[in-house]
């Protein structure tokens, strides 16, 4: 990555400036494709009856959880304040759009309809605003050491596959095509790119509502678990069956994740 004194005149540094652009958008952009790789497992998996769906929803579950439990171990870490005060704001924004969808009397998303569709564009909208913090994550970290961004940027690209394999493990077994749920994965990360440059062109502006950020999508995360994930796990599958899953799921996401932190 090219670096410039942004004060300075002349082409060189405008070149340089728009490399580094170009390089934070690119490292983003890759990040948001890498969260379709987790729809790929249910190229191979064609049809699930009702016992393996609700296994399915136990499985997101966990995986959200512990991608919660990263959101919400970063937000602590910068501010605790910012952190709470974005749960509560993030609790806030579900329930209303739960509301606001209850309303609706017919909605298509994903190529579902119904109840189907409202669980559906809930998740991948949690999951899209989930990714605006990751995105001005990525931007802050190209605003420090070459290292310290690219590390950060293959973190967040690993850690999304298993972001898009919760995506699509709600989705599929609802009857949205694998190829459909992957590219709904890669729209839940494309605000990966889209906040990364201003993030990066205006860290000291940014870096404070990262832990904003991170409450927010943690706040959200945490109530589509509980509300619908989990209740729709319960539904076909033992309630005990249902708490191994989940906390199986839990356990190997923060595993995957402190594999990758510690590489």
């Amino acid at each position: 990555m090219l670096r410039t004194d942004r004060g300075g005149t002349g082409g060189g540094a405008r070149v340089a400036i728009e490399t580094s652009i170009l390089t934070v958008f690119t490292a983003a952009m890759l990040t948001a494709l890498a969260t379709g790789l987790g729809a790929l497992p249910f190229l191979f998996l064609k049809t699930l009856d009702r016992y393996w769906v609700s296994i399915a929803n136990a499985i997101a579950g966990g995986l959200m959880l512990a991608a919660t439990h990263s959101l919400v171990a970063e937000g602590v870490a910068i501010s605790p304040e910012r952190l709470i005060l974005g749960m509560l704001i993030g609790l806030a924004a579900i329930v209303a759009a739960k509301s606001w969808l209850d309303e609706k009397t017919e909605l298509d998303f994903a190529q579902l309809g119904g109840l189907d569709a409202r669980k559906a564009f809930l998740i991948v909208a949690v999951m899209t605003a989930h990714s605006f913090a990751e995105g001005v994550g990525v931007g802050v970290s190209f605003g420090g050491s070459g290292e310290l961004a690219t590390f950060i940027t293959a973190a967040i690209a690993v850690h999304n596959i298993p972001e898009g394999l919760a995506i699509a493990l709600v989705l599929v077994p609802r009857g949205t095509p694998v190829l459909v749920a992957a590219a709904w994965a890669v729209f839940s990360s494309l605000p990966q790119p889209i906040a990364a440059v201003p993030a990066y062109l205006a860290v000291e502006h940014f870096a404070p509502f990262l832990p904003v950020g991170f409450g927010i999508a943690a706040g959200a995360m945490i109530w589509m678990v509980f509300s619908e994930l989990i209740p729709d796990a319960n539904k076909n599958a033992p309630t005990g069956t249902v708490g191994i899953v989940v906390t199986l799921s839990f356990t190997a996401m923060i595993g995957f994740q402190y594999l990758v932190l510690k590489g």
